[in-house]
């Protein structure tokens, strides 16, 4: 027995040894897209622990292989790299495909923290991640405002909104990781319910490219993305610890990310952040305190063919509204606005009272990719989306902590897209998008509800393409159908359905009559058709120029249509109309682009024509058993936008900058000749920055903001009696505030550690000789100033 297996041994032995291991192994290297063969692409043959390049013809040989396993590691300047396995069987001749193209598309900085994107003929402005770190204890609203052409619509502090050329709210789409965000976005006090600490790039996209999205950006696009995946063994993270002074606020943020070279990934983030009551130069604003708490969560598996990624994200904002918003009475309201300062002020705390907001946002979704050689890449994405708002109105009794608004919006979304880029001077994208939405309004909040039960059916569809004509002119172009419907159920009063001519316009819309009140069921369907063209041309390699045409339509949303009540967080009743027809824009811009090696010029113009404008004007009083509110109602007109942004930017020495940001825009009721209403004013900021790489990367800026009065608005005071008096006063709810000038100071530096950690610390004053100022497009401008000095300190751990 034992000779046997010795003899076995033996056998297997010389077998082993006497296997050939002559083989070869030719591969060839070309570009996925059109074939082209890939020079100088290294391959690790990671059998041998040798490495080899590609040939002029994108060839290479390894010799002297066993038959068996192969795995090499191939990879290339502005290439992914990819890991590829083969099974050797004698002499093998394999082509392996490499996306020449993978780099993100290519960014041009314009030498500030704001990076112009060149790759196409819209204009598009991104906001890097160094950037975004300032504003880790702030809003996505706020981070936006280094776009020229984007200000801000704010409710007191912490519900920011961003403003697009003078556009706001619907007209603004904004793409959270590739979902358009759902979240009752057409309330002027509904803040984008994203955490800006799970955002690592921001893009503003206005006129042509914004057409992909949604055929209603006539505002235009914010892109919001996470971090990019990496395809390689690694495994890093960062921790912000911040604080500040006005409010006396704190936040926390921390994020993990594990990539690995097979491409799977994860990724964890989460953030905390409060602040008690918020201060002005003189006085403190009282029950302004924000708590707020996020996380967001994706894993997946990413490769050049294909992949797939889940993401999850979740935001609670609780803020409080400035108490001395809500008033009385009428003499209070008029005093209000004649004070100077807000009537009830009280001692500072964290406590978050009535009136106040919380809303929680949930967003789901899993997406998949396949790329297809000579073809493209197909995508289907499905999201879901749950969007509770309850909004808190000081009530007594046994409705002190029952909302008074009590909203949950439910979207489910479907996204099939394809991407043809095989040929890279012709592209084409199309796809179709199907989305159904549920409103809920909760009839157990004791209130009038502001807008009611609605379902809605959308379905999108759209193609586009961009022409690489020369090497010096790019065109794009596309068109999109959308089809809109809207089935609502809502409770008017007889007394409203007639004073509005409801009677004799919907009478069949009435489904049951009560004693005081209809049902109704109005049911809206609207067919929306946008197109856009746009090109860039290279002048020559400093002179840059695009110009681009977009048209876009926009349903009227369910504020605009059904708003019938109190709006709380800026105390005021709204009134919509049932007769409202799409808005129609038709914009046109171009822009024109300077660079060399110490300065940097752009300007862009632009010019927006839109029919059926729907806009939010004050109309006059009204006193109930909640105190007084003014009443504003929703109407449509045609008006015309149009102004000039201004970017520049100069390196005074290698080691000094000086950075000039303005924006110039104009509004008109083209029916009334009236200017529109909240345009934002002239502003225009102004910064110096030293930066010394040998210091730890130590930098320091001083910037100059400059808001002028806005000296064109429309002037819808009205006059009420005092009842006591039986004397007319005035309301003036009009007037834009003075113009005001701000200086702000930032510094940070970075201390590397052992391996891979740094420590970054920053330091900031905002309003630094402690101004009082109010803005104009602050809905609670009419109560109080804005905020006064604010120290800030942050620590950013990155490991």
């Amino acid at each position: 027995m034992r000779l046997l297996a010795l003899f076995i041994l033996l056998i297997t032995f010389l077998v082993g040894h006497s296997q050939e291991c002559d083989y070869t192994f030719l591969g060839e290297i070309k570009d996925f897209h059109d074939n082209t063969p890939i020079v100088d692409a290294t391959v690790f043959i990671q059998n041998l622990n040798k490495y080899t390049t590609s040939d002029v013809y994108g060839k290479f040989k390894i010799e002297k292989l066993c038959n068996g396993p192969l795995k090499l590691v191939i990879s290339h300047v502005a290439c992914e790299t990819k890991t590829v396995s083969f099974m050797i069987n004698g002499d093998q001749f394999e082509t392996i495909t490499l996306e020449h193209h993978t780099r993100e598309l290519d960014e041009v900085a314009i030498k500030t923290e704001a990076i112009r994107r060149e790759t196409n003929a819209a204009q598009e402005t991104t906001v890097d991640s160094k950037t975004l770190r300032r504003y880790s204890n702030l809003s996505i609203g706020d981070a936006l405002e280094e776009v020229p052409g984007v200000s801000s619509l704010k409710t007191g502090n912490s519900i920011v909104k961003p403003v697009i050329n003078g556009l706001h709210s619907s007209r603004i789409l904004i793409m959270n990781n590739g979902v358009r965000l759902q979240d009752q976005e057409w309330g002027v006090e509904h803040a984008p319910n994203i955490d800006i600490n799970s955002a690592n790039q921001l893009t503003v996209i206005k006129g042509s490219g914004a057409l992909a999205y949604g055929g209603d950006a006539v505002g235009g696009v914010v892109v919001v993305k996470p971090s990019r995946v990496i395809v390689k063994d690694t495994l890093y993270g960062r921790t912000v610890f911040g604080g500040q002074t006005n409010g006396r606020g704190y936040n926390i943020t921390s994020s993990l990310n594990k990539n690995y070279s097979s491409g799977w990934f994860g990724h964890i983030q989460s953030s905390y952040r409060r602040s008690g009551d918020f201060q002005t130069p003189d006085y403190n604003l009282s029950n302004t305190g924000l708590e707020s708490f996020g996380v967001s969560t994706r894993f997946g598996k990413k490769s050049f063919e294909s992949g797939f990624e889940v993401y999850y994200s979740f935001l609670n904002n609780e803020i409080g509204i400035l108490r001395a918003a809500h008033i009385g009475n009428l003499l209070d309201f008029e005093r209000a606005i004649n004070a100077g300062q807000p009537i009830r002020i009280e001692d500072f705390t964290y406590d978050i009272n009535v009136p106040k907001q919380d809303v929680k946002h949930h967003l789901a979704k899993v997406n998949y990719y396949k790329r297809f050689q000579n073809f493209g890449k197909v995508s289907l994405q499905y999201d879901y989306q749950n969007n509770r708002r309850q909004e808190f109105d000081v009530r007594v009794g046994d409705r002190r902590n029952i909302p008074a608004v009590d909203l949950i919006l439910q979207t489910h979304s479907i996204l099939a897209d394809v991407n043809l880029d095989s040929n890279l001077d012709r592209k084409y994208n199309f796809g179709i998008v199907a989305r159904y939405q549920d409103n809920f309004a909760d009839p157990d909040t004791g209130v009038r509800r502001i807008v009611p039960d609605y379902d809605k059916y959308d379905f999108g569809a759209y193609i586009t393409t961009e022409w690489q004509l020369s090497d010096d002119l790019i065109a794009d172009a596309g068109v999109r159908y959308d089809f809109n419907r809207i089935d609502a159920k809502k409770f008017y009063l007889r007394s409203n359905w007639e004073d509005r001519g409801y009677d004799e316009d919907f009478q069949n819309l009435i489904i049951e009559e009560f004693p005081t009140q209809f049902l109704t069921n109005p049911v809206f369907n609207y067919h929306n058709f946008s197109a856009s063209i746009g090109g860039k041309y290279s002048i020559s390699d400093n002179h840059k120029a695009m110009l681009n045409f977009s048209h876009a339509n926009r349903p009227p949303n369910p504020s605009e249509l059904f708003s019938d009540g109190l709006h709380h967080a800026l105390a005021r009743f709204e009134i919509g109309d049932l007769r409202f027809n799409q808005e129609i824009a038709n914009r046109i811009s171009a822009s024109y682009n300077y660079t060399n090696s110490k300065f940097n010029f752009l300007a862009e113009v632009f010019y927006n024509r839109i029919d059926d404008y729907i806009f939010l004007r004050p109309d006059n009083s009204d006193l109930s058993n909640r105190g007084y509110f003014a009443v504003w109602i929703y109407e449509q007109t045609n008006a015309e936008l149009f102004g000039i942004d201004i970017n520049a930017t100069y390196d005074i020495t290698p080691q000094i900058q000086y950075n000039h940001k303005s924006s110039f825009i104009k509004g008109y009721d083209l029916k009334t000749d009236l200017p529109l209403i909240d345009i934002p004013p002239f502003s225009t900021t102004n910064q110096i920055r030293y930066y010394n790489e040998k210091w730890n990367n130590f930098s320091a800026s001083l910037k100059s903001e400059w808001v002028l009065e806005q000296n064109e608005f429309p002037n819808f005071n009205y006059t009420v009696i005092n009842q006591l008096t039986e004397e007319e006063f005035e309301i003036d709810i009009s007037t834009p505030p003075p113009a005001y000038h701000l200086l702000h100071f930032y510094s940070d530096a970075t201390f590397n550690f052992k391996g891979k950690t740094s420590l970054n610390v920053a330091f900031g004053i905002n309003n630094i000789f402690n101004s009082s100022y109010r803005n104009y497009l602050n809905g609670l401008r009419f109560f109080a100033d804005d905020l006064g000095r604010n120290f800030t300190l942050q620590l950013q751990l990155n490991y």
